[in-house]
């Protein structure tokens, strides 16, 4: 399958270059420590204000921030993973909403203004993370909107608890075809290779410098270079080098976040609407898989838009996701 094969090259390229991150890491023992401690000190405090109202929920693996704004129906919006990916990318499209909805928007444990413990990161944390956070903090019925990979984690939780989840608006969602396939061997050694203190760090450090972060958010993210402006590159470099924000970033890298939902998706019963940008990293034709096991699903492809339409073109994709998420409060009320 051309879209597959097309993944598949996607990663065998990333952790290409991951392996050649690690062994510049590794050349020398003493200049990359050196390095590391002097970019461990000029790292600021993520500012995560500005928009809601900032809450922490204290789950049982660490404390979880999230923003809260808004009132009306729940919406828990989901970011996408990546260097210096947070609750942010969510920002203008939350506020429009908030208009008519509650916003719940969480960092992931991890990532961003939430804790980053040093333990295994995969997608059953994180799901069993959404979960809790739907019944602790919610604790109504919500549209949960997902972008990326935690697409996958929203539609399992709608599956196995759909009075919890009343629908699903998934933003280039990921979860099948090959980020939903299990570590390989290859993947394990990375994994275990970038959690290395030195050598590791070494490496993270180099995928998320500045330049690396310019480079990645204008190739993988965002077809629009002006949307890529000095303040997104500088959020997104702060977001990854907060201490401990390594560990879940690795986890990412090597698959482990990965998790498989295409099997499950057939027994997705809550109405889904799945949003794509033409220039989204993953092809257009992965949403073709999605929508042969989710017959009844909606797809609106946005031009001009890469894998982060929500963050890249907040105003374009309100309306139809407004109308998508009125039809089903309307629906909601009239049962």
């Amino acid at each position: 399958m051309v879209a597959r094969s097309r993944s598949e090259e996607h990663r065998r390229k990333r952790r290409s270059g991951l392996l050649r991150a690690l062994l510049l890491g590794g050349v020398a023992v003493g200049l990359p420590a050196a390095a590391n401690a002097i970019i461990a000190r000029r790292n600021q405090r993520l500012e995560t204000g500005g928009w809601g109202r900032g809450q922490r929920y204290a789950w049982r693996s660490g404390e979880v921030a999230f923003r809260r704004m808004g009132s009306g129906p729940a919406l828990v919006c989901l970011h996408s993973f990546g260097p210096g990916h947070d609750a942010r990318e969510w920002q203008e499209l939350a506020e429009r909403l908030a208009t008519r909805f509650e916003v719940f928007a969480p960092d992931f444990l991890g990532w961003g203004g939430s804790e980053k413990p040093a333990i295994a990161y995969d997608g059953e944390l994180y799901i069993e993370l959404l979960a809790d956070f739907l019944d602790d903090v919610v604790g109504a019925q919500a549209t949960v909107l997902a972008a990326g990979l935690p697409a996958a984690y929203a539609a399992q939780v709608a599956v196995d608890r759909p009075e919890a989840v009343g629908a699903l608006a998934l933003i280039v969602p990921s979860g099948i075809a090959v980020s939903g396939e299990e570590p390989d061997v290859k993947d394990a050694f990375v994994n275990r290779m970038l959690r290395l203190p030195i050598v590791g760090t070494s490496a993270l450090n180099l995928y998320t410098s500045r330049k690396a972060i310019s480079s990645y958010l204008r190739r993988e993210a965002f077809a629009t270079a002006d949307r890529v402006d000095g303040a997104r590159v500088e959020h997104h470099y702060l977001s990854s080098h907060q201490p401990g924000s390594h560990f879940a970033l690795a986890a990412f890298l090597s698959g482990y976040l990965n998790h498989r939902i295409d099997e499950t998706l057939s027994r997705l019963e809550v109405p889904t609407w799945i949003a794509w940008g033409r220039q989204a990293a993953t092809p257009l034709e992965i949403a073709d898989l999605w929508l042969a096991r989710i017959p009844q699903a909606e797809l609106e492809v946005f031009e001009g838009a890469g894998s982060l339409p929500h963050a890249e073109i907040p105003a374009r994709l309100e309306r139809p996701l407004e109308s998508f998420l009125t039809r089903q409060a309307s629906h909601a009320n009239s049962v």
